[in-house]
């Protein structure tokens, strides 16, 4: 028989490298006596069912291989479903091709159950921004993202919007002092929080380097449309939140993880593409069995990233409101980059990725934001199962950052923002108002999916400096 080559391997699914080369050595010496055909069967068998072929002293060695008895993490090879599951679309003809294109190669993963996709959705890596996806006991670390943990969070202070004008100056240079954008660097005063005291930095390997980074990074944003903003908050009457209808002042902000859950997405998306092996166009689509141990470790890394970003979050606000002379009455947050444990209304168990959703279970309060110069929408979900209990998470991108930067000016930018009232410290075109959809469309479009229990208008807004 001629000898077996990688390329051959690989097409029946043998894609890890040491693995390969252990077929290549045990089959040229032993054997020899198979057609080039029969030997490849004999593979396919025992990939498909490495238990069955432990007993003999040569299969063994390979299946062994394969299980990960000898120390190389096991992998499987999946094919795509032939039909999609079934995917809610909301405020579809706002939506571009590729990003629905993109929602559907996630629904013929074998381990989706159901998906939905929000008002806001545009493309984005792994999953759509603003794509949901429920699968069945696994988690696709691309489809939580790089950004675990990105999140809103509100405060509402007890001073009616005339503060906004009154404190103008006093509000800037709080900004200024207190908050943080970019990828480097962090506040000159050290920032202090229990999540940095957690076990789960000692008790994952890859954790353990990181820590010195977190601490470093605490309280601070990224970059792109991270922001913090002080503005007019509107609440109506009859709210659920608690408060008297009227107007109150706010700060506003949206960040996530840092470095923290950067380093995690890189880490754990590596290994679900080396041991879930999926067609090409896929790949970035592999996920982890929440029974292994690889993805035991990603849900206790990515909780501790969520954590941290709303410890982020936490820090930010302390700081600016603390600065002011002031104190929150009401604070709404939650994540939007992020998996959760949850059960269908058919009552089947599921694990739900929000990829730029906000989670939207019956009286869940949220935020929707639009742009520097449109409101933010206070909301609450109304549960709907045909959305996976989501709702959009911003009014989403109408063009990219290439394209908002070659489509506007500073000058141009200025104006727009003079005209709405609404100061500037920092910030790009990049993130320019009209980069981003028209937020009562995509609110309208989700009319199913949340009750709107106030307003909130940017004054003052901070952002990176690109």
């Amino acid at each position: 028989m001629g000898n077996l080559r990688s390329k051959d391997l690989s097409k029946i699914g043998y894609h890890n490298d040491q693995l390969r080369s252990l077929v290549i050595g045990i089959t040229s010496k032993n054997f020899k006596h198979h057609s080039r055909q029969q030997l490849l069967d004999l593979l396919v068998e025992i990939k498909d069912n490495p238990e069955a072929f432990l007993d003999d002293e040569l299969t063994g060695k390979i299946a062994e291989k394969i299980i990960g008895r000898a120390g190389a993490p096991s992998f499987k090879a999946f094919e795509l479903r032939n039909e999609p599951v079934f995917c809610k679309t909301y405020g579809s003809k706002g939506i571009e091709p590729a990003a629905k294109r993109q929602m559907e190669l996630a629904t013929l993963l074998p381990v989706s159950v159901q998906a939905a996709l929000m008002p806001d959705a545009h493309m984005g890596f792994g999953l759509p921004i603003g794509g949901v996806l429920a699968t069945d006991h696994a988690v696709i670390p691309y489809a939580v993202g790089m950004d675990i943990g990105c999140r809103m969070a509100l405060s509402i202070i007890g001073e009616n919007e005339s503060f906004l004008k009154r404190y103008e100056y006093q509000i800037r240079e709080a900004l200024k002092a207190h908050t943080h954008f970019g990828m480097e660097g962090g506040l000159d005063t050290r920032q202090e929080h229990e999540v940095l005291d957690s076990p789960v930095f000692n008790e994952i390997a890859m954790l353990k380097p990181l820590r010195s980074k977190a601490v470093r990074q605490l309280g601070t944003s990224g970059s792109g449309n991270h922001f913090a903003e002080f503005g007019e908050m509107e609440l109506f009457t009859d709210n659920t939140i608690g408060l008297p209808a009227g107007k109150y002042t706010a700060l506003l902000t949206h960040s996530g993880s840092r470095g923290l859950g950067s380093a995690i997405a890189r880490h754990y998306t590596q290994i679900a593409m080396n041991t879930c092996k999926l067609p090409r166009h896929s790949q970035q689509l592999a996920w982890l069995d929440l029974n292994s141990e690889a993805g035991q470790e990603y849900w206790l890394a990515m909780t501790l990233a969520g954590d941290y970003a709303k410890a982020c979050h936490e820090r930010i606000h302390a700081n600016l409101i603390k600065a002011l002379n002031q104190e929150a009455l009401r604070v709404v947050e939650n994540h939007h980059n992020f998996a959760w444990k949850d059960r269908l209304t058919d009552g089947r168990d599921v694990v739900i990725h929000r990829k730029g959703a906000t989670p939207a279970h019956k009286g869940e309060l949220g935020i929707i934001p639009g742009s520097m110069t449109t409101p933010a929408y206070l909301v609450s979900g109304k549960g709907t199962g045909n959305a996976l209990y989501s709702a959009s998470h911003g009014s989403g991108r109408a063009m990219s950052r290439q394209k908002a930067k070659e489509s506007m000016t500073v000058s141009a930018m200025k104006k727009l923002l003079a005209n709405a009232g609404v100061t500037l410290i920092g910030g790009s075109v990049e993130e320019n108002p009209l980069a981003y959809k028209d937020i009562e469309t995509v609110i309208a479009a989700q009319s199913d999916l949340v009750d709107i229990q106030g307003k909130f208008y940017p004054r003052i807004v901070r952002m990176n400096k690109e």
